[in-house]
């Protein structure tokens, strides 16, 4: 699978997309600057930092969500009650500005730019902007979407939160009914805002490569970031060749999704740490490696003269001690040389060897 020219899948660093969403408004209120200008603030951050991809979300409130649809959200984090009303917080970027920001990024950054649809409008607008499509985890169902996202013939990464196995499915024959074959990656996810970090359940990565092996898995995250970005990296232990984070450039701001938000130093440890991990997992074979030799030779142990033995004398197991280094008769043959007779003097200490017996 590949986004834009990004191959996603057996790559040492997962696909990392920067999920900026609609934090960018925060911050031009707290900077004093036009959401665009924020906006752009933030690309130029996480692109530095090492992302793959930033991502944004396209809707608007009246065609997102009911006046009467209630927060599924940890109101202590933010405490706006209803969705419509904090959807139409962060509502006013449409086509113009987010082709503004793709052209800008594609002058400066080699990054994608990505948004996540809410709807058909938003759809047909980002056709020309994004090299795949991101589906939330609460349109899983919508088939409606599906299908017209689908028809595109674009890449697409369905998140799965909140959802049953047969629900995926259904998801996915959605999808193939309107383009057989797709280019399609399933994110694990889970729809709590913010995730418990007991509640990742990042074992389900692998259950969805074990059920759905045509197609690569990754990781939709909203989980507090550690201080070692443990969570994402683990994410990556289980297969997750994309991963999808929310990002921000300043975690204490309240409410949206700053408080479970990465930062770019945290993009800069977790980039860090993956690279360390492949280093570190090296190849899969099991044998020794070029490097081990002297430790073979020197750090094993090998029969060794306890006492002096003369010449012609048939030694017996007090005679034999076991020491390093391991340039002689290996301890695994202790009993056949036990019983054998010596064919010159052997010192105390001395390191036997086969031509002495």
């Amino acid at each position: 699978m590949k986004i834009a020219d990004t191959s996603v899948i057996d790559s040492s660093q997962p696909y990392l997309i920067a999920e900026i969403g609609v934090n960018y408004f925060d911050i031009a209120e707290k900077r004093d600057i036009l959401p665009l200008e924020a906006a752009k603030e933030m690309v130029a951050e996480a692109a530095e930092a090492g992302v793959d991809a930033v991502k944004f979300q396209s809707y608007t409130a009246e065609r997102l969500a009911s006046k009467h649809s209630p927060a599924y959200w940890d109101t202590d984090e933010e405490t706006t009650e209803s969705q419509y009303e904090l959807f139409e917080q962060y509502d006013k970027f449409s086509a113009a500005e987010f082709e503004e920001i793709a052209a800008w990024i594609d002058d400066n950054y080699d990054v994608d730019f990505m948004s996540t649809p809410f709807d058909f409008h938003a759809v047909d607008y980002l056709e020309e902007l994004v090299p795949a499509y991101k589906i939330a985890s609460a349109d899983l169902t919508n088939h409606p979407l599906l299908r017209v996202i689908a028809r595109k013939g674009k890449p697409i990464l369905l998140s799965t939160g909140a959802s049953t196995v047969g629900e995926i499915d259904d998801a996915i024959r959605v999808i193939e009914d309107e383009a057989p074959d797709p280019e399609l990656c399933l994110l694990h996810c889970i729809l709590q805002y913010p995730t418990d970090e007991a509640n990742a359940n990042l074992g389900m990565i692998d259950h969805l490569a074990e059920i759905y092996p045509e197609y690569p898995v990754g990781y939709s995250d909203h989980v507090p970031p550690d201080e070692g970005m443990i969570t994402l990296l683990n994410a990556v232990v289980h297969g997750a060749d994309i991963i999808e984070k929310h990002f921000t450039l300043d975690k204490t701001l309240a409410g949206n999704d700053h408080y479970h938000a990465m930062e770019p130093d945290d993009i800069r440890t977790f980039r860090e740490n993956v690279a360390l991990m492949s280093t570190t997992t090296g190849a899969s074979r099991k044998e020794p490696i070029e490097d081990e030799a002297d430790s073979r030779k020197h750090a094993r142990r090998s029969l060794v003269a306890a006492t002096d033995i003369a010449d012609g004398e048939r030694i017996d197991r007090e005679q034999i001690a076991i020491k390093r280094p391991g340039t002689g008769i290996a301890p695994e043959h202790l009993d056949v040389v036990v019983g054998r007779e010596a064919r010159s003097d052997i010192a105390a200490d001395e390191i036997i060897q086969w031509d002495l017996v």
